[in-house]
């Protein structure tokens, strides 16, 4: 369903560049069409300082995204909000029916978002208002009858780490993006009018990438799809791992990186897959045992970076061969998409903490810690920064485990994938600001 909006009419949109060093490609999620979450911008190589704050009224799950000096990001507050890079004075917000965990896209001077409300909004950059909406068959997370073992085992239950919205993908003059109904959809950029739509088994939470025609995406039901970007006609399609039981090892919630023909993404089976674009086929997988992976890998320089949630490792690969070249054991789930930033590699962690490390070796080079992280209230956190798990998780019945959920993200969660541009670092935290670091 669309409701057009009277607005000025838009420009032709152009194709968006696949390549991670030009201006525009840091103005959607992980940076490029093929989300290889890599940049030519420089991160720095230490903490200076924090340049600015800004404070929403929700938490921040949503990613960055800059264009012509202006950042972008949405807000568990139901807003998009378009902020000065320079001092971080608003500039406006657009208000949704509903919260904004998706990563906005910016095109021909529109920002296009996804809402909790069931539509994907289309607004002017300049000004904040409306082009165009269009509805959805509504939105809803992921849910399971005994989900993770929580009770009873009867009841279907809603997955409180299902945090992320699928973020709208434009190039050759459509968006596309994923939803909570189970479709991936291709919306005319100008109109806002349906192109095509394409059925999946589940909820769609994941993230579209783009190459050579065909757009890549997954979905809860376990699938990873290869669709005609023209058509939306399916080309391929992968399948993850199966839990009948207690649907934890199961879905993609990561979104896929495409380089040299090559599709990379996580799967909360816990693998890592290379996957040929072409054919669908699996050429390597890396186990992480047990451990999902939920943020998206950044693949730069024959490298693929990654995070995982529990066992909460820092993992580089060889793109070509899937064998380890770095692994460090960290303090705390990793949900965030890490960013390659020149030899910097930045990553979220959920214990409120942004992290910097040397691409080559791994090596921390600096943190930055929220403030609600270091506050620690109710100690969420123990003495080494790791999640008081015996605290939180003290019964898997009735509301305990969504309570003890939410009392992990009250401490600045680092869900957001760090942004950098002019040697600035921009990331949201779940403590609903953005940060601009130095």
């Amino acid at each position: 369903m669309r409701t057009a909006i009277p607005a000025l009419a838009l420009a032709a949109i152009a194709t968006l560049s696949a390549c991670s060093g030009d201006a525009r490609s840091q103005a959607m999620f992980r940076g490029n069409a093929a989300h290889t979450g890599a940049t030519d911008a420089k991160a720095p190589r230490a903490f200076h300082r924090v340049k600015w704050a800004f404070a929403t009224g929700g938490r921040i799950v949503s990613s960055p995204v800059i264009d012509q000096g202006t950042i972008y990001v949405g807000s568990d507050d139901g807003n998009l909000y378009a902020i000065a890079a320079a001092d971080g004075r608003q500039r406006w917000q657009y208000k949704t029916a509903g919260p904004v965990p998706s990563t906005p896209a910016v095109a021909a001077g529109v920002v296009y978002v996804a809402s909790y409300d069931g539509k994907i909004h289309a607004i002017d950059a300049r000004s904040g208002l409306p082009r165009w909406k269009f509805a959805t068959a509504g939105e809803r997370r992921f849910e399971a009858k005994n989900l993770h073992g929580f009770l009873p085992k009867t009841q279907t239950i809603a997955d409180p780490f299902d945090v992320y919205l699928s973020s709208p993908l434009v190039v050759d003059g459509r968006v596309f993006v994923g939803s909570g109904d189970g479709n991936v959809y291709a919306l005319d950029a100008t109109t806002g009018a349906l192109a095509w739509k394409f059925a999946t088994g589940d909820v769609v939470h994941a993230s579209p990438a783009y190459a050579d025609g065909t757009i890549v995406i997954g979905s809860w039901d376990s699938y990873l799809y290869a669709l005609d970007a023209a058509t939306g006609a399916q080309k391929w399609r992968f399948h993850g791992g199966e839990d009948p039981d207690i649907h934890n090892q199961v879905g993609f919630q990561s979104s896929p990186a495409i380089v040299d023909g090559v599709v990379y993404t996580g799967c909360r089976d816990s693998n890592l897959y290379a996957i040929d674009a072409a054919t669908g086929k699996e050429r390597w997988r890396f186990d992480n045992a047990g451990s999902w992976v939920v943020g998206a890998p950044a693949v730069a320089r024959g490298k693929v970076i990654f995070a995982t949630s529990d066992s909460a490792q820092y993992v580089v690969l060889d793109a070509n061969t899937g064998k380890p070249v770095v692994q460090v054991t960290d303090k705390a789930y990793m949900f965030a998409s890490p960013t390659v930033a020149g030899d910097v590699v930045l990553t979220g962690v959920l214990n409120g903490t942004l992290q910097a490390r040397d691409f080559a070796s791994g090596t921390l080079l600096w943190s930055f810690e929220t403030d609600a992280s270091k506050r620690n209230d109710g100690w969420i956190l123990t003495a080494d920064r790791s999640f008081n798990t015996p605290l939180l998780y003290t019964s898997a019945w009735r509301e305990a485990p969504m309570v003890a959920a939410d009392r992990q993200f009250s401490v600045g969660s680092i869900f957001s994938t760090p942004l950098v541009a002019d040697g600035v670092v921009y990331v949201g935290a779940a403590d609903g600001r953005l940060y601009a670091i130095e």
